[in-house]
């Protein structure tokens, strides 16, 4: 249980430093620029450094997610970056259901509008999470 816990939080950490990084560097490939921590201050109305901890909290979630529950449910793909990819399908499904759900907890809260093309935000956010599951 112990190593289950520690599994769970390096691994949410570094993958979710890896796929921030590759959102924040997607920029300069000419993706429309995506700030989880920013996103997650704006609606919830707090400081952003407090929306980067809570950023990496949710990663830790998610990989615990990934670690006490679907790990044994996706051992039956065989591939391990295949199995990672359809995590980060999952947790890309997730992130879409829970922005609206945090959106009417927080009511008032500005909701993060996209500055360019939404198209290439899901683009973005799918490529981001299939990175987070791989890792």
């Amino acid at each position: 249980m112990q190593i289950k816990i520690q599994q769970s939080v390096i691994s949410g950490i570094i993958a979710t430093i890896v796929m921030t990084l590759l959102m924040l560097l997607g920029v300069a490939m000419g993706m429309p620029k995506m700030s989880p921590p920013d996103m997650l201050a704006g609606m919830m109305g707090v400081p952003v450094a407090l929306g980067w901890v809570i950023h990496f909290m949710i990663g830790i979630v998610f990989a615990a997610g990934y670690v006490f529950f679907f790990n044994s449910w996706l051992k039956k793909i065989v591939n391990k970056m295949a199995r990672g990819a359809i995590y980060g399908l999952l947790a890309f499904i997730a992130a879409q259901i829970g922005f609206p759900v945090m959106g009417a907890i927080f009511g008032d809260a500005p909701m993060p509008q996209p500055e360019d093309s939404m198209v290439l935000m899901m683009i973005g956010s799918v490529m981001g999470h299939f990175i987070f599951g791989i890792v």
